[in-house]
């Protein structure tokens, strides 16, 4: 059983999240990022330029069919424009989001209405809903956006699966949106990826669109740029409704803070689903792990495990894909892991899948003095074929020669292997990453080789 699964995972498909042109989707909860338009309206790629303008020109025609009388075409039109399943942005832990109601909608396509510009010419960021709406942010800019653009989204997940051999299933796709018509419609026959808790389709997203929070955001404006004395003399008093409100009727601010985004528009960068460590910080948090004595006397165990889990990611980022911190309880024990994604992107990575079965690799921490019998029983119960029977201590001494022998004994008579990461291991690692001549990864191959070595 994955922790935490991908879909690229459960498929046996060993890529690495930083040499793919998509964010690979979790079988079971969000991608904690989402499509930000102004990701395609900044791009040098014409192809998102133009993904941009049709965006756009659909989200206007909301406008239009109000302006024609087709009020009830528009806002159902938008209900449906404002949740998207198949993408997982955001964060939902089930996938699954709800759609916005009839009269938010309808506020939404009043706007249209009530300010001169967009009655005019329409929107040329719809992001710029959230100054006037209450309720609306960053989830719902964007699945509005990857409605929209579906029918891209689907041709490049078939793309990207055709290129790495993903399985596809011929699905059925509610809600694709028709720019001929201006309407969503439901396409059949779709060769698509499914997630196989429950068989919906899994569209992919690329990641260069990706960002925690849009480049045009309400809580940037409120802060930098909105007049807040011309709103309320009474700070206490400013709330989220009267900003609002105020823009409503002040449209010209919204068009300064929207036309400076525009300006500085290079400096807009998509976020990447992890982010290494500076080195500078990565030296600054070993240290502060070498200073820390061993036990739990004033929560240094949780301190150890809290600089051992921003450490491990970086270091080991992009050979391992970092999974999740995990608590788990064995006889009464709180045990916290770090479990990566087994990318088998070296050959000591696929030595471990191929040998120990490891998809994921778990690091145990263990702030004591010195490993005993009980953590090397408590981790040989965890080493299953579900898990791997792979896994690392992360602690402060090397094994003393008994328990060193238990690790060497599990080998012999069932097949795992234990090794252990010290603080001089840690060093080691931070060092090589410091240089660039060599990956942290290596110091953990040192290490299994020397224990392998000790094998019978």
């Amino acid at each position: 059983m994955l922790i935490r699964p991908r879909l690229t995972d459960y498929h046996g498909i060993h890529a690495a999240q930083v040499d793919l042109d998509f964010a690979i989707p979790f079988l079971d909860e969000d991608i904690p990022l989402y499509l930000d338009p102004f990701m395609l309206w900044r791009s040098p790629s014409q192809q998102d330029h133009g993904l941009h303008t049709g965006l756009i020109n659909a989200f206007n025609h909301l406008g239009v069919l109000a302006a024609q009388g087709k009020e009830a075409q528009a806002i159902e039109t938008l209900i449906i424009a404002s949740e998207c399943d198949e993408v997982g942005l955001g964060t939902s832990l089930t996938r699954k989001g709800k759609r916005i109601g009839v009269d938010k909608a309808r506020e939404i396509i009043d706007l249209f209405k009530v300010i001169p510009r967009y009655q005019q010419s329409g929107f040329r960021h719809f992001e710029e809903i959230q100054f006037f709406i209450e309720g609306i942010s960053r989830d719902r800019i964007s699945d509005i956006g990857c409605n929209f653009l579906k029918s891209f989204l689907i041709d490049f997940t078939i793309e990207q699966c055709q290129k790495l051999g993903v399985p596809t299933q011929e699905c059925t796709v509610e809600h694709v949106y028709d720019a001929r018509s201006g309407m969503f419609k439901r396409e059949v026959g779709v060769p698509l990826p499914v997630n196989p808790e429950n068989g919906s389709p899994i569209i992919f997203v690329p990641k260069r669109w990706l960002r925690f929070a849009p480049w045009i955001n309400y809580d940037e404006y409120f802060e930098k740029h909105c007049p807040q004395d011309e709103i309320s003399h009474k700070p206490e008093e400013l709330t989220r409704v009267k900003v609002l409100s105020y823009n409503r009727q002040n449209y010209g601010v919204i068009d300064q803070y929207i036309r400076l985004k525009e300006r500085s528009a290079d400096d807009c960068t998509n976020d990447p689903l992890f982010s290494q460590l500076p080195v500078t910080s990565a030296k600054r948090v070993f240290a502060e792990i070498k200073k820390l004595p061993t036990g739990k006397t004033n929560g240094v165990d949780a301190k150890y495990e809290q600089l051992v889990g921003r450490l491990l990611p970086s270091l080991f980022y992009p050979n391992l894909d970092f999974a999740q911190e995990q608590a788990r309880t064995d006889d009464g024990v709180s045990i916290r892991d770090l479990i990566f994604y087994n990318t088998r992107s070296t050959p000591l990575l696929q030595e471990l899948m191929d040998d120990y079965g490891s998809r994921q690799i778990t690091f145990e921490m263990k702030n004591v003095a010195a490993i005993e019998r009980t953590h090397i029983d408590q981790i040989n119960r965890y080493l299953t074929d579900e898990l791997g029977k792979f896994g690392v201590f992360v602690t402060r001494k090397p094994l003393k020669r008994a328990e060193f022998q238990r690790t060497i004994n599990l080998w012999g008579g069932q097949r795992k292997a234990v090794i252990t990461l010290t603080d001089i291991d840690l060093e080691q690692m931070v060092e090589v990453f410091d240089s660039k001549q060599r990956a942290p990864l290596d110091i953990l191959n040192k290490k299994y080789v020397e224990f392998r070595r000790s094998c019978p």
